[in-house]
């Protein structure tokens, strides 16, 4: 719609606002508004039904976009299908008016949940959403009231020059935004990507996370170089520029930079996995997550640490499930030097057993390990396949048979003692 269009809508809207006949316009259009919500309200609610008949899939892109959409889109074409009918008897220059304010409702909408889908875990999108819808009405405003061409032409009147080019405020915002469409798309591209390869069998998961980032690093890196030419920016003007600053960040984020590519080596030589129970320095938990930066750790107590990647790389990991998930546990016991240690040692072997956990193949075994001062140590040592659901219940479980064993039979775990002479007299 042309700005003299417009103008001339708004002028004819405004002497059809003075006449009686505007009431059928109103009418008309709060009667399509009001059948758009009723079909909106029949749409989400045959979804409901749909999703507590089967509450185990989740809820995919298309469904969520229907519900966002469902309305301005309905309500666009009930109003386009009367302003038809109606141009026979009235004027319909509110009609006319609506259509381009519904348009912009779905293109908002649509927007912002590309934006979700494409950011899951962006906590800023909230914000975002608003001040996004308040900016595109704003454009809207002033396209409908004509006076957008005089605020493009204040913005080109702002030029400067970068290298050999010469820019203005119109053309950076016109690169801004086409960038930031074709960078949109490029990030529901590879979100497609994503969740095709999560999906493929036979794969291993790093190498999905791997293929997974590739991908769309190499989509904004297209999608900026194709965006930005749209708009007559040139790429070569922009070299001083980045030259200069890739300098400069190449000082400033060398840990950055390391960390990056260390997490693609992680995830490469799939020497660390999700799910494998690792310890580096003092850290031990489960690998929950591996980012371009730092890996998540869940530690048995559910505290997570996040770990650089570049410290996975250059220190020494014990990973107690990278090729086999069982591990042995020693289990240290004391008694005394009066106790009978075979079967001591036969009620340990007893008590581990007894344990679901511990596995019969290899078999718990007691073992005599040294001669202390206050007693005899002994180890008693077993294999578990699940260390990721920790040690220390298993621990407590067979000390507590031990120690009831050893009551029942009267063998003594002794404690520290000492003898004190005294000498001579006085």
């Amino acid at each position: 719609m042309e700005e003299n269009q417009i103008a001339e809508l708004l002028v004819d809207l405004w002497h059809d606002v003075q006449q009686p006949a505007i009431f059928w316009q109103v009418g008309v259009l709060a009667v399509c508004l009001f059948v758009a919500w009723l079909i909106t309200r029949q749409v989400k609610a045959v979804l409901r039904r749909r999703r507590a008949a089967d509450p185990a899939v989740a809820v995919d892109a298309r469904e969520e976009g229907l519900r966002r959409v469902i309305f301005p889109l309905t309500a666009l074409v009930l109003v386009l299908l009367a302003r038809a009918v109606l141009a026979n008897w009235h004027h319909i220059n509110l009609l006319k008016l609506a259509v381009p304010l519904l348009l912009a409702m779905a293109v908002i909408r649509l927007t912002v949940h590309a934006l979700k889908r494409s950011f899951p875990k962006a906590g800023w999108l909230a914000s975002f959403e608003r001040a996004f819808a308040f900016g595109a009405w704003g454009v809207v405003a002033l396209h409908l009231s004509g006076v957008l061409p005089t605020v493009i032409d204040g913005l080109e009147q702002v030029a400067f020059s970068i290298g050999k080019a010469k820019v203005n405020l119109w053309m950076l915002l016109q690169g801004a935004l086409t960038v930031f469409i074709t960078v949109l798309v490029a990030l529901w591209v590879a979100g497609v990507i994503e969740s095709r390869l999560m999906r493929t069998e036979g794969l291993d998961g790093n190498l999905k996370l791997v293929f997974t980032r590739l991908s769309r690093s190499l989509l904004l890196v297209l999608a900026v170089a194709i965006g930005l030419p749209l708009v007559g920016i040139d790429l070569t003007a922009l070299s001083v520029f980045g030259g200069a600053l890739g300098v400069g960040l190449g000082f400033g984020m060398q840990k950055i930079a390391a960390n990056y590519v260390s997490g693609f080596i992680l995830l490469l030589d799939r020497s660390i996995r999700m799910g494998n129970l690792i310890s580096v320095g003092n850290e031990r938990g489960i690998v929950s997550q591996i980012t371009t930066r730092y890996t998540v750790l869940k530690g048995m107590t559910g505290i997570e640490s996040i770990v650089p990647n570049e410290t996975l790389v250059g220190s020494i990991v014990q990973n107690e499930t990278f090729t086999d998930p069982k591990v042995r546990v020693a289990l240290p016991v004391q008694v005394s030097y009066a106790a009978d240690l075979e079967k001591a040692m036969a009620i340990m072997v007893e008590a581990a057993k007894a344990q679901p956990r511990v596995m019969h193949d290899p078999a718990p075994g007691a073992f005599l390990e040294a001669f202390a001062d206050s007693g005899i140590n002994l180890q008693l040592g077993f294999w578990i396949r699940d260390p990721a659901e920790g040690t220390l219940g298993i621990r407590s479980a067979i000390n507590m048979q031990i120690w009831r064993r050893f009551k029942e039979e009267g063998i003594e775990i002794p404690f520290p003692q000492r003898e004190v002479r005294m000498l001579g007299g006085g």
